[in-house]
């Protein structure tokens, strides 16, 4: 009887650990590592007081309409220009190419770039950077535009995946400095797809 009751408390115990463990959500696996980043003391963006009450992030459902091929249009000889942040700062940046696409029957255009800095630092050498603006800012998405992370490709076309378009941290915590976009990278259409605006 003795045993047995041990065995209870052992089970119990292993039980009210798995159900305390809250299990990442999201639908795509890219949605579920920003859940696990924002949820990581040490990576998230989060206040501290948001992150104790954080379950998920907020997303549009995924839309494979909003992946697309983009023709790459390299601008080799394209200056470095000061690219304005939060926070009156700046990085050095520069056009690297023009990715020209469709998106619901109808053709757009692109600047991509590339951060001075940032291409010295490991694992960042072929990074480059896809700010936008679209018709959703400020009603269902961050006021400010959003982000996507891209890789300079081989040859000169690449894939554009709008569902993995996320809010830059600032968007979260005002101690962030984060790049302004630039107003030639609207694009007259809403793009239902990434993450959507966070409401504290």
């Amino acid at each position: 009887m003795k045993n047995f009751f041990s065995i209870f408390c052992v089970v119990l115990i292993i039980f009210s650990c798995k159900e305390g463990k809250q299990p990442i959500l999201g639908a795509t696996n890219w949605q579920k590592e920003q859940n696990a980043m924002f949820k990581d003391a040490s990576k998230s963006p989060l206040k501290d007081r948001d992150r104790q009450d954080f379950n998920g992030l907020d997303f549009f459902e995924f839309d494979s309409t909003f992946v697309v091929k983009a023709i790459l249009k390299r601008t080799p000889n394209s200056k470095w220009f000061k690219m304005k942040r939060t926070l009156n700062e700046t990085t050095d940046e520069r056009v690297y190419g023009v990715l020209n696409f469709k998106l619901k029957g109808k053709a757009y255009t692109l600047n991509v770039y590339q951060g001075k800095e940032l291409m010295t630092k490991k694992g960042f050498e072929d990074y480059l950077f896809l700010p936008f603006l679209d018709d959703t800012n400020g009603d269902t998405t961050y006021g400010g535009g959003r982000y996507i992370d891209l890789r300079i490709p081989e040859g000169n076309t690449i894939e554009i995946d709008f569902n993995k378009a996320y809010n830059p941290y600032c968007a979260y915590n005002e101690k962030f400095s984060c790049p302004i976009v630039p107003r030639e990278n609207y694009i007259d259409i809403a793009v239902k797809a990434g993450v959507k605006e966070f409401k504290k």
